[in-house]
């Protein structure tokens, strides 16, 4: 009998405090699960601390136990946008060592934030756009050319939270190769319809995530935990052509169990 969480992929958010990225790996991979999210974080998956004998080894432990679906990172570390120049530095510099590992690592994609606005005071939106784009003149060729792929996020504190927003702006730059992730807790906690939102980026969707949360309070809990609606998205899923994995990107600290269970209540509304 097949074993339904071959159905659904892991993000390893909640496994960054409890050991290495090769040990979540195995960890998954005797769940069952059809494949991975890497998250960058240091003590768990860190390029500074990878050597090319442990690159190469968790890529073959990737390749022969659990496909690595793509790569991740604490967006709200870093930030490709911001105002001060040396910040863009430094977060360019980071994420150019991650899309590099990314590519030796053989991930199909890594997932990048747009930027963060000034909550109080943001910064003009077209100052924002060029200093995005400014990221992409680095990161996109660097992709192409170690073999992966860039996969931008609508995340509720960037500046393009939305997925009319992203899509006009990803768009605009005009590379088919930038792709989209699209974060259904995320487009449901700023008040946009997931359905909706993945029929607007239907054209360039590479991967989806899911966890719960209500409008009121960020998360990104077990499903069930707030009231991120189901219904209809698995449907939408398939009108849009989505072949990728669900992944499930949810945050706990009891992960197993409740990503087990976030799971069971995706094959309930018509995933897997």
């Amino acid at each position: 009998m097949t074993n339904p969480a071959a159905s659904f992929g892991v993000n390893t958010y909640s496994y960054i405090f409890d050991g290495s990225a090769a040990d979540t790996v195995a960890r998954l991979a005797d769940q069952g699960y059809g494949g991975v999210e890497l998250m960058f974080f240091p003590g768990h998956l860190w390029p500074a601390e990878l050597d090319a004998a442990k690159r190469r080894s968790l890529r073959d432990l990737c390749e022969q136990r659990l496909r690595l679906v793509a790569v991740n990172m604490p967006n709200v570390d870093i930030n490709v946008a911001a105002a001060a120049a040396e910040m863009r530095a430094y977060t360019l510099d980071l994420l150019t060592k991650f899309v590099r590992c990314a590519g030796e690592l053989g991930a199909g994609g890594i997932i990048v934030g747009p930027g963060k606005p000034n909550p109080l005071f943001p910064m003009p939106r077209d100052r924002m756009v060029a200093h995005f784009y400014r990221a992409f003149d680095v990161l996109a060729p660097l992709a192409r050319e170690v073999g992966t792929k860039l996969f931008i996020e609508n995340m509720p504190f960037a500046f393009l939270p939305d997925a009319e927003s992203l899509m006009q702006i990803v768009d605009g730059y005009g590379d088919a190769g930038i792709r989209v992730i699209y974060d259904v807790a995320n487009a449901h906690f700023i008040g946009e319809a997931p359905v909706e939102g993945l029929r607007r980026v239907r054209d360039r969707l590479s991967l989806v995530h899911f966890s719960d949360t209500t409008r009121q309070s960020y998360k990104h809990d077990p499903l069930g935990r707030g009231d991120v609606p189901l219904a209809g998205i698995a449907s939408a899923m398939k009108e849009v052509g989505y072949r990728e994995l669900p992944m499930l990107e949810v945050i706990s600290h009891h992960p197993d169990a409740d990503i087990a269970d976030s799971c069971r209540r995706l094959q309930e509304a018509g995933f897997g």
